[in-house]
């Protein structure tokens, strides 16, 4: 009698942080006031194992408190009502209303809620409908990218460019989510503004708002996760920068970044440092020859994959992503049928897989030799046989449980971390 297995389905795999979290960690620094439109409990999960950030740095994130009979009525006077009196009582910049799983099954119009109370309350709303299916991916996405939207200011408003010899760049994904709070952000601006490039903002750690509304005065752009992607294209948009998609791990990948903005700057195209194929490592070793996967969010896995294949000589390095679809991941990347970066899709499908469920990404690792991956990954490894694995602990993941444990992983500490596991 076979045996029936069912997708979407975890029995020894965790989940990665929500859409909805996602919003709230990609606007919690920007002063404004963000609602998620629940009964309680996707707000306690949120400041608990998402935001490391809830207990040093306050910011207005809430919980509407749906009650049933709300929820059977489809009743939203009451959510109008609390988030008008809160914003008049605590004047935030903005409000943000961001959809949970019960809001979805009522048929929420957030769109609708956030034109009504952006004409009651003067200040710029939005609704978000997000419905907890999703990654933080899809969250931090768009929060940043209708951020951009509203708040950058129009070219006549901005200087431009400081005229220096270095582009000016702005750092576009940064959230909690994915770099934690143990030191990425700050080695990430150093990698930069040690070789002579100003960062003008970081899209949205450590950036004031006023420097965040100014974007457009940089020369170029970074997306350092997918999660920055639809901003860097808002951006484009708007001013007509070049971004580049890449993040700065081990010198030889940061040295390719910093080429990729110098020529994006110059020529106006987007680039893709992460391209990197293997064609072959002269002198190929037991070690660096094993079949290694990476998996997690998918730039930081090419920076890693690329990072061992351009320094270390390995030459099966393959990258699992279980945040998105490919579909998702393709049509963020697509306008009409144009690549916004040439090359991306090709690269993505040569580098690897985007494997959302369980029991595929089990069935991918039965001939992995060495797994690079947050620690609760060891629970799909192989059964019958030993893999070498290293721990690296994702945020977005595993949440505060191996907090202490995520390493800086920017520029030549990311060698260091490695050499000391390998």
């Amino acid at each position: 009698m076979g045996v029936l297995r069912m997708r979407q389905v975890s029995r020894v795999l965790s989940t990665y942080t929500a859409d909805v979290s996602g919003v709230c960690s990609a606007l919690y620094e920007m002063g404004g006031m963000v609602i998620m439109h629940d009964a309680s409990g996707c707000n306690s999960t949120y400041n608990t194992h998402d935001e490391p950030r809830w207990y040093d740095m306050p910011s207005m994130v809430y919980v509407s408190g749906l009650s049933e009979l709300e929820a059977v009525m489809g009743d939203d006077d009451k959510l109008l009502r609390d988030v008008e009196r809160a914003a008049k009582e605590l004047h935030p910049r903005f409000v943000a209303i961001a959809g949970t799983p019960i809001p979805m099954m009522m048929g929420t119009d957030f769109k609708g809620i956030a034109r009504l109370l952006e004409r009651r309350l003067g200040i710029p709303v939005f609704g978000f409908a997000t419905n907890g299916t999703h990654s933080y991916v899809s969250g931090v996405g768009m929060a940043l990218a209708q951020a951009a939207k509203k708040f950058c200011l129009p070219k006549e408003q901005l200087s431009g460019a400081d005229g220096g010899q270095k582009p000016c760049v702005n750092l576009l994904g940064v959230t909690p989510l994915d770099f934690s709070v143990t030191g990425n952000v700050e080695a990430l601006k150093e990698v930069f503004q040690s070789e002579g490039y100003q960062v003008k903002s970081c899209w949205a750690m450590g950036s004031d708002f006023e420097a965040l509304i100014r974007a457009g005065e940089a020369d170029v752009n970074v997306a350092v996760s997918v999660a920055g992607i639809e901003t860097a294209i808002v951006l484009e948009e708007m001013y007509g920068t070049p971004w580049v998609l890449g993040l700065p791990v081990g010198p030889k990948l940061t040295r390719r970044v910093l080429e990729a903005m110098d020529l994006a700057s110059a020529t106006g195209k987007n680039q893709l440092p992460l391209a990197l194929e293997i064609d072959g490592v002269a002198g190929k070793t037991e070690r660096n020859h094993r079949q290694t996967y990476i998996i997690g969010e998918w730039v930081w896995a090419m920076a890693l994959r690329c990072s061992l294949i351009a320094e270390y000589g390995y030459d099966r390095v393959s990258v699992i992503c279980p945040l998105e679809s490919e579909e998702l991941f393709a049509d963020r990347l697509l306008t009409g049928r144009e690549e916004r970066i040439p090359g991306v899709l090709d690269t993505a499908a040569r580098a690897g897989a985007f494997l959302e469920d369980e029991d595929q990404i089990e069935e991918r690792l039965k001939d992995a030799e060495l797994v690079i991956a947050d620690p609760i990954y060891r629970r799909a490894l192989p059964k019958d046989r030993a893999v070498d694995f290293i721990e690296f602990p994702h945020e977005g993941y595993s949440g505060r449980i191996y907090r202490k444990d995520i390493p800086v992983f920017i520029g030549e500490q990311w060698n260091q971390w490695f050499e000391s596991r390998e």
